[in-house]
């Protein structure tokens, strides 16, 4: 017969043994629980701690560029005036076109907006030498420089100068306070308010007739006229004379004239761009050339 007792001792002690390991797991597991439970409880706030300073130095760092930006947007929208060394109520512009402009009041101005200097001074004429009082200033720089020949660049290089498309003179009639060769001219010279004549070449508008160039009223349209309503009449007699007298009015060449506008007045000047706003309208179409005398 087959000992059961020895074989019920063997599962008891299997039975045991399989108990206590389970105590043991548990009792494992048990400790380890508060400790992890602890874990996951004081890292987080860690974690929130340093995201929050992060973040916090993160805003620092934004509202000091922030400031930094406004600080330099407020310098470099300042449109404070310049003060000049020396006193010369002339310069040279370009014509950039038309707008409006409104008062506080809500009335509108027609604004003409001319781009003014910085012009240079490239000649001083004095009375001893010259018999007059001048000084010649250029704007606007000559790109292609092999467009300028030997003499031109000699009387630039004098001034130190670069190289410009438009050269005017200006008469002065005293010789104190004025810019020396080689300075700086530009829309510091004027202020808002001041009136100003503008001088320039008027629009082109081709062969016209008499009645558009004239303004001559043409024939009459009743009593017997036929096809003498835009028609010039008599423009003298035939034998004696027998010419035209010079100077008559007739069909022909309509525009292109120097033409001065004076007193027009200075609405508004943007320092930094060197924009001129100039009330009413001035000679020449877009990108023409114009000089500014001040009254």
């Amino acid at each position: 017969m087959i000992n059961l007792d020895y074989i019920n001792n063997i599962e008891e002690n299997e039975d045991l043994k399989n108990d206590s390991a389970e105590d043991t797991s548990a009792e494992e597991s048990a400790e380890l629980a508060p400790a992890e439970e602890s874990k996951p409880e004081n890292t987080p706030v860690e974690e929130a701690s340093v995201e929050d300073s992060k973040s916090g130095e993160a805003g620092l760092t934004e509202e000091s560029k922030l400031d930094d930006v406004s600080t330099e947007e407020v310098s470099g929208s300042s449109n404070d005036k310049k003060e000049s060394k020396f006193v010369f109520t002339n310069l040279i512009g370009k014509k950039i076109g038309m707008t409006q402009l409104f008062s506080e009041n809500g009335d509108v101005y027609p604004t003409t907006i001319i781009e003014a200097g910085p012009c240079s001074v490239t000649q001083i004429k004095t009375d001893k030498l010259d018999g007059y009082n001048s000084i010649q200033i250029g704007f606007s720089d000559i790109k292609n420089l092999n467009k300028i020949n030997k003499s031109m660049s000699g009387h630039f290089k004098k001034s130190k100068s670069t190289p410009k498309k438009v050269l005017k003179e200006f008469r002065v009639d005293n010789d104190r306070n004025l810019p020396e060769l080689g300075d700086t001219v530009d829309v510091n010279q004027f202020n808002p308010g001041e009136f100003v004549s503008v001088s320039g070449c008027s629009i082109g508008k081709g062969f016209a007739g008499h009645m558009k160039r004239h303004g001559f009223g043409g024939g009459r349209a009743s009593h017997g006229k036929n096809s003498v309503m835009r028609k010039s009449g008599s423009v003298g007699a035939g034998t004696s004379p027998g010419r035209i007298f010079p100077g008559m009015k007739m069909a022909g060449r309509m525009g292109a004239d120097n033409v001065t506008v004076k007193n027009l007045q200075i609405l508004d000047i943007d320092y930094n761009k060197n924009l001129i706003f100039i009330k009413g309208s001035v000679p020449g179409s877009s990108n023409n050339y114009v000089f500014l005398r001040k009254n």
